[in-house]
């Protein structure tokens, strides 16, 4: 009930608090601080992201400090750009072939030039506002890319915990395992083995002690522990190595043919893109049960994540860094560490930098088969045993297993994009696969279709049909959410055919009584299903000119369409037939709550008898939350005046002392026959009971005509006649007549009742409330604010 929702007025004697009570304001400007989960968060990041960096780049033939550079530049920029606040940006597994292809062509300089390049694209298509096509990919294809990349990961991995070097691709990797098995070493082994049991163990430390011990991030305690070990054994193995600065390499002009530097920019961006907004997705998915984020962490905003990732690319590669990516290892780890803003992100890039520069020393004591391990347990956790129980429930099981395949064995672009496949493929497969039948019981031919109900299904369901006799009784279910044009031309022509031949035809949905569709059988019938409570009531030709058409009552309403057609009086009895067939289901078990109940109703609404308003529509509301009282020009008689109608100030007397009411709504509409009549009367003469009535709508008119109050106003402009002037008008004095009755002057002085003026402008479709009674009458149009004052 959006309209009846009062608007606050902005209150000059009262004071805002801007601070908690009892507690004094603060007082200068607020400390930035940072949780310490996200501290705790970035941490974890780092450690995977320092040498999967390296490693990347190492596989990409690029210069090492370039996987460097990305990551700072992806956790820095990125992070503070980027749509999504705990997606983590830098060098991508899924963008080595590409950027390796790329500096074998045109070199390492060029390369760089061509990052810069795909990231100014990626801006101008963040401008665009094209990135929300993301959000038509299927869950099975974003949970099978995140598992197709865990795989990749911990496959590689395995090769460095085995004292080995991995190599470009999962296929590779594994030919290679069982020489690399053979010939393990086993100090590398075994500090990986380490690194497992204090990773695993450390979050389930038991007691007192355990809980406190726990604060620690359970990837640092691995790292340090296996790092200590291997010294104090003083084991020989493989450690980070970081390479020199002095002769890092930036980005130069881009050389090469025109179309094929056009192509590789194209090609990097789309990657890029790809990538990264598939990886917003999953962790909108990610993040999706975590309970107590603060209201930062929401929906990704994938436009603007386009927007961060792009500019990233153009510092990255400006600065001779790899292209940049949204990261699913580090964004997992970033999310599963406890990660509560973008702050994780932006610190463990800050932490890639104080590496880089000032603790080469200590970093170069890390065994990579410790790092290597690490990453090992990451790529596994993002095979979800429950993401694979979820997409086969829903049968998706061959999405996600032809995505991962793909990923695993081809890449993260082309595994996504068989994927996408896969799924149009399993979609179309649905689409076609439905099944008629057709049975006899008792006399009673049911046709039933099971699935959705398109032109590929005609012919079977014309053979269906058509096994039915002349002139029996037929059932037809639709156990499906979706029937095109074919298929209802079909069922709709054999309906007439078979009821003109004596027969009788039934069409429900899966539920019984519930129909899916009954095709009106009068012809040149343009009724729109508005919603169930529509009535049905078709417009047939018209008979009179729209020239000749006169107005039927004081509110100026047209005469029903039902009567400028054939003329025949069943129109209410095939309204109601209709009801009883179509509506009555779907409301009957909350009817008979309220009847057992009693009508508990919310608000008063007093509005005009006008037949173009309606109530439930423009109020959005149901059975049992409205009392409403109708009458013409939506007056309320001042109490004590000899009208000889009682029913409003009964009403209202009713409403407030009985139903307990909390508010009460006056509600003026545009064209309003009642304020026409009013304009054109003269005061006194005889007396019809029309004239009658409409003289409690004098005030009005006389409150129009006093010079000394200002003329009301609608969404800030003047009414554009004075019939709307004085329907505005009419509200706000109406409303003073509602305040001298004793049950609502009773109910405000106790503050258990409100009082509201709203104008619903017809020809535009739009609901004013009144934000000004005793200036005049100023009604603004009803926002999103009003819904949550």
């Amino acid at each position: 009930m959006s309209a009846c929702v009062p608007t606050r007025a902005a209150d000059p004697n009262r004071t805002e608090r801007t601070h908690p009570p009892h507690s004094p304001p603060s007082t200068g400007p607020r400390r930035f601080r940072v949780a310490g989960a996200d501290v705790s968060a970035s941490i974890a990041v780092f450690l995977i992201a320092l040498p999967l960096s390296l490693g990347i780049a190492l596989a990409t033939g690029a210069p090492l400090q370039a996987g460097l550079v990305a990551a700072a530049v992806g956790g820095l920029v990125a992070g503070r750009l980027g749509g999504s606040p705990l997606q983590v940006s830098g060098p991508a597994a899924g963008l080595t072939v590409v950027t390796a292809d790329l500096i074998q062509r045109y070199g390492w300089r060029t390369t760089c030039a061509i990052t810069v390049l795909a990231g100014l694209a990626q801006l101008g298509l963040g401008c665009l506002r094209v990135a929300r096509g993301a959000l038509a990919v299927s869950p099975a294809i974003v949970h099978g890319m995140l598992a197709g990349i865990g795989v990749t990961i911990a496959v590689a991995q395995l090769h460095i915990m085995l004292g080995g070097t991995p190599q470009s691709s999962v296929p590779d990797n594994l030919r290679a395992l069982p020489a690399q098995l053979a010939q393990m070493r086993p100090a590398s082994v075994s500090v990986s083995a380490l690194t497992l049991a204090l990773l695993y163990l450390w979050p389930r430390l038991p007691g007192r002690a355990g809980r406190l011990l726990r604060k620690i991030p359970a990837a640092l305690i691995a790292v340090a522990g296996a790092t200590a070990a291997a010294a104090l054994a003083g084991l020989r193995l493989p450690k980070v190595d970081l390479p020199s600065w002095s002769n890092h390499a930036l980005a130069g002009l881009p050389e090469g043919p025109v179309l094929g530097l056009v192509a590789a920019v194209l090609t990097t961006t789309l990657v890029c893109s790809v990538q990264s907004l598939l990886g917003a997705v999953a962790v909108d998915k990610l993040v999706a049960g975590r309970p107590g984020l603060p209201p930062g962490v929401g929906r990704s905003d994938l436009d603007r994540e386009l927007l961060g990732q792009g500019a990233a690319n153009i510092v990255s590669g400006s600065l001779g860094g790899l292209p940049i990516a949204g990261v699913a290892v580090r964004t997992t780890a970033n999310v599963n560490a406890g990660a509560v803003s973008r702050n994780s992100t932006m610190l463990h890039g800050v932490l890639v930098v104080i590496a880089t520069l000032l603790m080469v020393p200590l970093l170069e004591l890390i065994p990579l088969a410790a790092l290597a391990a690490l990453v090992m347990s990451v790529g596994i956790q993002m095979v979800s045993l429950n993401h694979i129980r979820t997409v086969t429930r829903h049968r998706e099981v061959w999405v996600y297993a032809v995505t991962t395949l793909g990923v695993v064995s081809l890449g993260v672009l082309q595994g996504v994009a068989l994927g996408v496949a896969m799924a149009v493929a399993v979609a179309l497969h649905r689409l076609t696969r439905t099944r008629i039948t057709h049975d006899e019981k008792e006399g009673v031919h049911h046709v039933h279709v099971r699935g959705q109900l398109t032109f590929l299904a005609v012919p079977r369901l014309s053979r269906a049909l058509h096994l039915v006799p002349h002139g029996a009784d037929t059932v037809v279910e639709l156990d499906g959410s979706f029937m095109d044009h074919a298929a209802y031309e079909t069922l709709q022509d054999w309906q007439k055919t078979h009821s003109a031949q004596g027969g009788t035809v039934e069409i429900t949905g899966r539920h019984p009584g519930t129909r899916i569709s009954e095709p009106s059988a009068i012809a040149d019938c343009r009724c729109r299903p508005w919603t169930a409570w529509r009535n049905h009531q078709c417009e047939g030709p018209q008979s009179t000119p729209p020239s000749e058409k006169h107005a039927d009552g004081p509110d100026g309403a047209e005469p029903d369409a039902a009567h400028t057609g054939s003329g025949r009086g069943d129109e209410l009895a095939r309204g109601i037939s209709a009801f009883q067939r179509n509506t009555a289901p779907l409301v009957r078990s909350e009817l008979a709550r309220l009847a057992r109940e009693g009508q508990r109703p919310s608000q008063l609404f007093l509005t005009c008898a006008d037949s173009r308003l309606v109530t439930s529509m423009i109020t959005s509301s149901g059975p049992g939350d409205l009392f409403v009282v109708r009458n013409v020009g939506n007056l309320v008689p001042r109490p004590g005046e000899e009208s000889g109608d009682d029913s409003v100030a009964a009403a209202i007397e009713y409403a407030v002392d009985v139903l307990g009411v909390r508010s009460i709504t006056v509600c003026g509409h545009s064209g309003c026959g009642a304020m026409q009549a009013l304009l054109g009367s003269e005061p006194g003469g005889t007396r019809t009971p029309l004239e009658r009535w409409l003289r409690h709508g004098r005030p009005s008119v006389e409150r129009m005509a006093d010079g000394s109050r200002p003329w009301g106003s609608l969404a800030g402009r003047a009414p554009e006649d004075p019939v709307e002037q004085l329907c505005l008008i009419n509200v706000v004095q109406q409303l003073e007549h509602l305040r001298a009755h004793d049950s609502v002057a009773r109910a405000l002085h106790e503050g258990r009742l409100e009082l509201h003026g709203m104008y619903f402008h017809v020809g535009e479709a739009e609901s004013y409330l009144l934000t000004d009674p005793d200036g005049g009458g100023a009604f603004d149009r009803v926002r999103e604010a009003d819904l949550t004052a």
